[in-house]
């Protein structure tokens, strides 16, 4: 049934209960729109001019279009208690644990993404707004160790490793933006001022497009990046040969 519509690709875990909602929502608008449309047939036919010459204002006295739309509101109660709140709830409220997961952070600017990852310590090290600059784009605390050894893509690229859980923090240097992976099912608003996690765990290794699905300026068009599911072995490596080419560079930091 989940290929009745072609979504698109699905490579993560909760992705398939995102098609399930969707694929209901749809069968009952097709459902609605056939039924509706024959009626609206009928009815031209049924109370035509030259069979109904003189109108008659008492109208319908059957009550089958009121049990027509509590059916409809039963279907559509289904659909939110039972498929839409537990979706959103395992979103919102059921987060893996991040000693289990891959944590990111990422964050929009015009007109590119930035990945943070935590180094060797596993820790983020502090951030704050007045230390942006062109040369530490994230405003990292040089004083706090804990972020000497963060990993900082700036070339809108973000590597995970496959059939792990992964937690993304979500946010922006400067207006709203929206990180967007379609194959992922995952789609968060990026706001300035905010960190909103959401998690998923990708279950097939390929390159995704990464959208920004919010206007954001007159270069949007181009704001996209590269969403990387990778082996394990070559998220370590890859994650690696970053926290070697960031050790380099410390002076920036210093």
């Amino acid at each position: 049934m989940l290929d009745l519509f072609k979504l698109p690709l699905l490579a993560s875990k909760e992705g398939a209960d995102v098609d399930k909602l969707i694929t209901y929502v749809h069968l009952l608008m097709l459902a609605l729109f056939v039924g509706w449309a024959a009626y609206f047939l009928y009815a031209i036919f049924r109370f035509r001019q030259k069979r109904n010459p003189k109108a008659d204002y008492l109208g319908v006295t059957n009550h089958a279009s009121n049990y027509i739309e509590i059916a409809v509101a039963g279907i559509e109660g289904v659909l939110l208690f039972a498929f839409a709140i537990p979706l959103w709830a395992h979103a919102v409220d059921r987060f893996p644990e991040e000693k289990d997961s891959t944590v990111v952070r990422i964050t929009g600017r015009q007109f590119n993404w930035i990945a943070r990852y935590p180094g060797a310590d596993g820790k983020f090290g502090s951030n704050r707004v007045d230390l942006v600059t062109a040369e530490n784009m994230m405003g990292l605390d040089k004083s706090d160790p804990a972020a000497k050894d963060d990993v900082v893509a700036e070339g809108s690229e973000v590597v995970v490793p496959v059939d792990k859980p992964v937690i993304a923090h979500i946010s922006s240097l400067d207006v709203i933006h929206s990180f967007k992976v379609v194959p992922l099912r995952v789609t968060q608003d990026a706001n300035p001022g905010m960190s909103i996690p959401l998690h998923f765990v990708p279950t097939k290794t390929n390159t995704y497009l990464i959208q920004c699905s919010q206007l954001c300026g007159n270069g949007h068009y181009a704001m996209k990046g590269y969403f990387k599911v990778v082996p394990q072995a070559e998220y370590d490596a890859w994650l690696q040969s970053k926290s070697g080419a960031a050790a380099k560079p410390a002076a920036n930091y210093e």
